[in-house]
């Protein structure tokens, strides 16, 4: 059985976490972290380290305007890769400034990620964030195992809520994000504007040439954009998702 333990990044800030090793454990471990579906369920995946500060300045108001408060409203759970860096540190800071209250689950791979104390060790391996109320730690040893991890946590605590993915920015491993959502029938909303993987798929749905993964990926119907510049009309698209099933 898992055993849900806790990770400390300071003496007033602090999270539940859990390891999983198999599949079929997930539903008694998200129980165990008392994330009981259905829930509404939103995730967010795409650009990690390597989003340029200017990027990280534009797509701030994303999370502030466009994601954060959708979720505080519809008591919904976010759901990306917990690490102190790119999208995944914007959704903590948004949600840490916002005082919000919605649960977000980081789910990370063991052997890319660092636990407190080993943060503040020189360790290697890279940070949580610790503005996140929940993990994940799911196997694997490179970037990209976490993947299909997030597709299943996300698909398990929304059961039979509504859930949807954000994609911002992004690199090789967002095809394989975007991937899991499709086949989870999931749908997917691109942030336009925002770069590398997310613009590429904006290209495949304007029909302009583009990489074949994401032209066959939008094929699917699943798929559709909104601008970076427009976080209210983000809000919108989230909120129309979400009351889908409501």
């Amino acid at each position: 059985m898992t055993t849900p333990f806790r990770v400390e990044f300071s003496d007033t800030c602090s999270a539940s976490a859990v390891h999983v090793t198999e599949a079929t454990d997930l539903p008694a471990a998200l129980d165990a972290l008392g994330l009981r579906p259905a829930r509404p369920t939103v995730v967010v995946v795409g650009g990690a380290a390597g989003i340029e500060d200017a990027l990280m300045d534009g797509l701030r108001p994303v999370f502030a305007v466009g994601i954060a408060p959708v979720l505080e409203k519809y008591r919904a759970v976010g759901v990306d890769g917990g690490t102190r860096s790119g999208v995944m540190q914007l959704f903590g800071a948004a949600r840490a400034a916002a005082q919000a209250t919605f649960p977000l689950v980081g789910v990370a791979a063991s052997g890319v990620v660092k636990l407190p104390p080993e943060q503040a060790s020189g360790c290697v391996g890279t940070a949580l964030e610790p503005n996140h109320t929940h993990f994940v730690i799911v196997p694997g040893d490179q970037w990209g195992a976490e993947a299909p991890w997030i597709a299943r946590t996300a698909t398990v605590l929304a059961g039979a809520a509504p859930s949807i993915t954000v994609l911002a920015n992004g690199g090789q491993i967002a095809y394989s994000d975007v991937q899991r959502s499709v086949e989870a029938g999931r749908p997917v909303l691109v942030i336009a504007g925002s770069g590398r993987t997310a613009d590429v798929f904006v290209a495949a749905l304007a029909d302009a040439p583009a990489d074949e993964r994401a032209a066959t990926l939008v094929e699917s119907g699943l798929i559709r954009s909104v601008p970076m510049d427009q976080p209210r009309v983000l809000a919108a698209a989230l909120a129309a998702a979400l009351d889908a099933a409501t």
